[in-house]
């Protein structure tokens, strides 16, 4: 799929917001991808999840010929780490926030040595996504790449190992004291998931 064809989906599905919006991350900006209201349709999050499996195989990652398992933080990464793990035929799991910390529940483990993929539907600043790599290290596990199908930060986030997305959108971002559509009082919504911020 090509960067317009994925664009497309997102126009289709009402996904690509305009506004003025706080971010997980805490940052403002005029723009957010919704991917949820993408995911929403199976079709899609199928066909999007499945190209980026194709990108991030295990021959794309750090010299494994494995992937034991996807981890994905909640909520927004869940259905992109399920599709994928099922695109390459392993297991999906997902962190979850516990008293503001990022951890496994539900019974989900990780072994010493496992081959582990994090994968996000939207990374801006990449704190979730670093605090789920901390998570899979706390397993002796090993992260060998990092996947998600909008890269809001321009190709400016850097994990240390191989990073794949579907798109990369440069779209800029403000610290709230200085974000120039509070100084226009336009409405502030925050559709993220993270509490608190």
């Amino acid at each position: 799929m090509t960067e317009k064809e994925i664009l497309n989906i997102f126009e289709k599905t009402n996904a690509l917001l305009k506004g003025h919006f706080k971010l997980s991350s805490g940052l403002h900006s005029g723009q957010y991808f919704q991917c949820a209201k993408v995911l929403a349709y199976p079709e899609y999050a199928e066909k999007l999840c499945k190209t980026l499996a194709d990108k991030i195989s295990p021959q794309s990652t750090v010299h494994s010929p494995r992937i034991d398992a996807v981890v994905a933080p909640a909520l927004g990464g869940m259905i992109v780490s399920y599709e994928i793990a099922r695109a390459l035929g392993t297991k999906s799991l997902f962190t979850e926030r516990v008293e503001g910390k990022m951890v496994l529940r539900r019974g989900f483990e990780l072994h010493k040595d496992d081959k582990v993929l994090v994968v996000e539907d939207v990374i801006t600043t990449g704190l979730s996504t670093k605090e789920v790599i901390e998570v899979v290290k706390s397993f002796g596990s090993e992260v060998i790449g990092i996947g998600c199908i909008v890269d809001r930060s321009g190709g400016k986030a850097d994990f240390g190992i191989p990073f794949k997305s579907l798109i990369k959108m440069d779209t800029p971002t403000f610290q709230p004291e200085h974000c120039p559509l509070c100084e226009e009082k336009k409405p502030l919504t925050k559709p993220g998931s993270r509490p608190n911020i």
